[in-house]
């Protein structure tokens, strides 16, 4: 829980932070694009041979080199002189997150099972929740208290103090280190295949391209690299190594359903963040603390419902997560509408509870989905489970945090002559609602795809069914 409030506390407050950090820089909008995307695209490519070495080596030794590297770089980060430092530093600190939270998923599943595993997830997302509900206040207060140059730099300095307690807590208090796995060489060459394809991907969003030429060599090359990847998956298993996708997961549609219900739900909420501060700021020319405000009922409303999710998954099981993404559809299409049709004068009232909405349908999906995804990951490949899927979140997000913020600067750019923030932001918001929807979609493909269980309270014994026999004679 301590790792999880360091590292997304970190991000929490830089997102409120990017208008300051780029004037104060005098960085590009492709530099912020790679300061904050880079970030979890280093994340989420370190999360599966993190979580293997975690299982073949323990768990314990790698959180703390983990947490001690994202401790060094995010001082790097904070004190550096130009993009580029800070563009490197992110990479770095995002690995090391990555590093950290792989032993995390994978300490759950040593030492949890059954309902007790549920709920230390949901405590899990409960942290993730306060965190982020931190972040937004904590860091609009520093850079308005402390101007728009020594504001960003202290935000990036936040978490430093966690990264240091966490580290004392996880010597004294994570399990020594035990192997769950047989030793197995890491798919490197996979990884490496995975981030080329996931970078062809985020290139035409970074840099927009200059033809139509340019964007088909772009498809192309993302194309060709995740055809190499499926085929040196493939040959790895045919001569008995071990592929950056464990087989058994692959093997499960339910688990590989609800990874992708993760991808296009983390994707879309992270960047539907990310523009909603850069619209309130840029857009409406809020300050940093009055856009904290408007953006901090969504992390308490996400908070709130993670705490409570467990007890609705009680009741109506996996239904849950489609009530969640339901309401988040809803939310993001109420923004776009809010968006476009409000007066600037009760506009940021109306979008902090657009933010609510949105925070409680995350909290009532992230947790419980998550649970049912990892319920079928392997016991001999729970690092490896809990890692795909984290990677694959964060791959998502990279992608997203590179996209949706450049279809809000395009449209909001309009025409020559013309500036048309709210259009931008309405249209970010129906791309994020697009992302729920099609999230929906394979959150009920998965359900149909999971194989019955059979309830605790069904009649076993023969003279509990004769009443039924009896009745249909």
């Amino acid at each position: 829980m301590a790792a999880g409030a360091t590292t997304l506390l970190d991000q929490a407050v830089l997102n409120i932070a990017v208008p300051s950090m780029r004037q104060s820089l005098g960085a590009t909008g492709a530099d912020i694009q790679w300061i904050v995307a880079g970030y979890s695209l280093a994340f989420g490519l370190s999360l599966v041979p993190g979580g293997s070495f975690g299982d073949l080596h323990g768990r314990k030794h790698l959180f703390l080199a983990g947490m001690a590297l994202f401790l060094l770089a995010g001082v790097t980060a904070a004190t550096g002189g130009g993009p580029e430092t800070l563009i490197g530093a992110r990479l770095v600190q995002g690995a090391a997150a990555g590093l950290v939270n792989a032993q995390v998923i994978g300490t759950v599943q040593d030492v949890f099972r059954g309902q007790a595993r549920g709920r230390a997830l949901g405590l899990y997302a409960v942290t993730g929740g306060v965190a982020t509900a931190l972040g937004p206040p904590l860091g609009g207060a520093l850079v308005a208290g402390l101007g728009p140059v020594a504001g960003w730099r202290c935000c990036l300095l936040l978490s430093s103090p966690c990264a240091v307690v966490t580290l004392a807590l996880a010597a004294r208090w994570l399990p020594p280190p035990r192997r769950t796995a047989r030793g197995a060489r890491p798919d490197v060459l996979g990884l490496v295949l995975l981030c080329g394809c996931t970078l062809a991907l985020m290139m035409p969003f970074i840099r927009t391209p200059d033809s139509g030429g340019e964007a088909l060599l772009w498809g192309t090359a993302v194309c060709a690299s995740a055809a190499v990847f499926a085929v040196h998956q493939w040959l790895r298993v045919r001569r008995g190594r071990q592929p950056l996708v464990h087989p058994a997961l692959r093997a499960s549609m339910p688990y590989l359903l609800g990874t992708a219900v993760a991808m296009a739900q983390f994707g879309s909420s992270l960047a539907a963040f990310l523009v909603c501060t850069v619209f309130l700021q840029d857009g409406l020319g809020l300050s940093a603390l009055l856009t904290a405000a408007v953006t901090l009922p969504g992390a308490v409303g996400m908070g709130m419902s993670s705490a409570l999710a467990w007890r609705l998954v009680r009741r109506i099981g996996e239904r849950t997560v489609t009530v969640g993404l339901t309401l988040g559809v809803g939310a993001a299409l109420t923004a776009a509408a809010v968006a476009l049709r409000m007066p600037t004068a009760v506009l940021p009232m109306a979008l902090a509870g657009t933010q609510l909405m949105s925070g409680v349908a995350g909290g009532l999906t992230v947790s419980p989905n998550q649970t049912q995804v990892l319920q079928h990951a392997p016991a001999e490949a729970a690092g490896v489970g809990g890692g795909v899927l984290q990677m694959a979140q964060r791959i998502a997000a990279a992608v997203c945090l590179s996209a949706v913020p450049a279809v809000y600067l395009h449209a909001a750019a309009g025409p020559p002559g013309g500036s048309h923030p709210r259009a931008g932001y309405a249209l970010a918001c129906c791309v994020c609602a697009g992302l729920l929807v099609v999230a929906l979609i394979l959150s009920l493909l998965r359900r149909a795809a999971t194989p019955p269980r059979p309830s605790a309270c069904a009649p076993t014994t023969p003279t509990a069914v004769a009443p039924r026999a009896k009745e249909t004679t």
